[in-house]
């Protein structure tokens, strides 16, 4: 069989490599080719490597807890290279009313889970800590319609629990307003712990007795894992994986048409024929790319909104930086008005990041709710970090290592009734056979859940072809 995946992001990765892993183990000849238009494979991933320094553009790491990343790491033999974090300082602050409070312990995203660090904590007002407390007696809500998140946490817990915990916590995660956020399609376990359990803080104690989270009681891996060398190397070894020549960079494709019984992939110029096509960018290229294939499912695709973003990496001389950095970094809760979304400690998080007697900070700046931040010019970006740093943690000297990058439209953003969007996107693209679509706009953002969406995309394409 033909196929071509469009994409060379992490789903588009893990698709291909799904496909020509599963013609061999089925005896099925693959002729596979990757179509993408910039000029290197990893989408947000990128690593460099520089002065003893190793700075993350994109994603950092990927959640244990989720199967499917760790599962492709022991099939392509790199389960050796995995780093877990360093648990010694797994606590997060939040940078609130000009001062970093510590998250209290056992603060699972939404709710507590237990009792003295919430009671000892100076992060809530005795008013906020008593509203979340509610939660113990509150009956079941919810009209059974999608609600937004933001609104399922001022309904259970309170506002102060959505402004100063809530909401930097999933800015952090999806850049985007809990206000138009899906809690169906972004954390569904809330939802079902409501359904089952009716108060939060009940339903999140009785699973943590059951079962704790990972990187505690000897787990293997921590919650959070990454590769010796940087998230590059899951790229590089995925793009080795592949066939020679089957990967076309800097091959942009203009259109995507029906051809008979196959597909026509317009790129780079010229046109690939195909038996099958995974389309694995984000939605708002598939939408450009389908929309004389089937007008209704590029206007669907198109509705998903997308977020920009940008990452800033600071090295500095530990002797420049009084904190004690005995944490993952800090979030700051929009009602704040600061510009950042967050820092990770990221020498702190992961050992060997930054070279002896030197730290790395890495900023986070835009996102849905501080969309202009990013019109300014790359030397205005750093000097607004720099100031908020210096505000937050006294950071005076000039950094050693400055590397900034840019994310435009990366981060979808799944807005209440998102998981219904999917499912018609889904019902349109059965319609059409041998084109499959992958990444992280339909049921998941992370690392894991790409490389759930790629290979899920390969195993049909190839199941498909093979029917036919």
């Amino acid at each position: 069989m033909k196929l071509v995946v469009v994409g060379g992001g992490i789903a588009g990765l893990a698709a291909a490599h799904r496909a020509v892993e599963l013609g061999r183990e089925r005896g099925q000849a693959v002729d596979l080719t990757l179509l993408e238009s910039r000029g290197r494979l990893g989408g947000t991933i990128a690593t460099e490597r520089v002065d003893g320094f190793t700075i993350e553009a994109g994603p950092d790491s990927f959640l244990s807890e989720k199967p499917w990343a760790l599962d492709l790491c022991r099939r392509l033999g790199v389960e050796d290279q995995l780093l877990r974090t360093d648990d010694r300082y797994r606590k997060v602050f939040v940078w609130r009313a000009g001062r970093l409070h510590t998250l209290p312990d056992g603060f699972q995203l939404l709710a507590p889970t237990k009792l003295a660090p919430f009671v000892g904590t100076s992060l809530f007002s005795w008013p906020g800590k008593l509203r979340m407390a509610m939660d113990l007696v509150l009956p079941r809500g919810g009209t059974g319609d999608d609600e937004s998140l933001g609104a399922f946490v001022r309904r259970r817990l309170g506002a102060e629990a959505l402004e100063r915990v809530a909401q930097p916590l999933v800015a952090g995660i999806y850049t985007a307003d809990p206000n138009d956020l899906s809690l169906a399609a972004t954390m569904p376990r809330f939802l079902e712990l409501e359904k089952r359990e009716r108060s939060l803080i009940l339903g999140l104690w009785r699973a943590a007795k059951k079962a704790p989270l990972p990187g505690t009681s000897g787990a293997r891996w921590s919650l959070f894992v990454t590769f010796k060398h940087g998230m590059q190397q899951l790229i590089d070894t995925l793009a080795a994986r592949l066939p020679d020549s089957a990967v076309q960079l800097e091959t942009g494709v203009t259109g995507i048409e029906r051809a008979g019984a196959r597909w026509r992939v317009a790129a780079g110029g010229g046109g690939f024929d195909a038996d099958a096509v995974i389309v694995a960018t984000e939605s708002h290229a598939a939408a450009r790319m389908l929309r004389y294939v089937d007008p209704r499912i590029a206007n669907l695709l198109g509705d998903i909104a997308y977020a920009s973003s940008a990452t800033l990496s600071l090295g500095y001389r530990r002797s420049d930086v009084a904190h004690p950095l005995d944490a993952f970094g800090f979030v700051v809760p929009r009602s704040e008005g600061r510009s950042l979304l967050a820092a990770t400690f990221s020498s702190v998080k992961y050992p060997g990041r930054a070279p002896d007697d030197h730290v790395l900070i890495r900023c986070f700046l835009g996102g849905a709710l501080d969309a202009a931040m990013l019109d300014r010019d790359d030397d205005a970006l750093v000097a607004q970090a720099r100031g908020e740093l210096r505000a937050a943690m006294g950071i005076t000297a000039a950094p050693v290592l400055t590397r900034l990058a840019r994310h435009p439209a990366s981060m979808p953003q799944y807005r209440v009734g998102h998981l219904a969007r999917v499912d018609a996107i889904e019902h349109r693209a059965a319609r059409l056979p041998g084109l499959f679509l992958a990444g992280g706009a339909y049921r998941g953002v992370g690392i894991a859940d790409c490389v759930r969406s790629g290979e899920a995309a390969a195993t049909a394409a190839l199941e498909t072809t093979t029917r036919a």
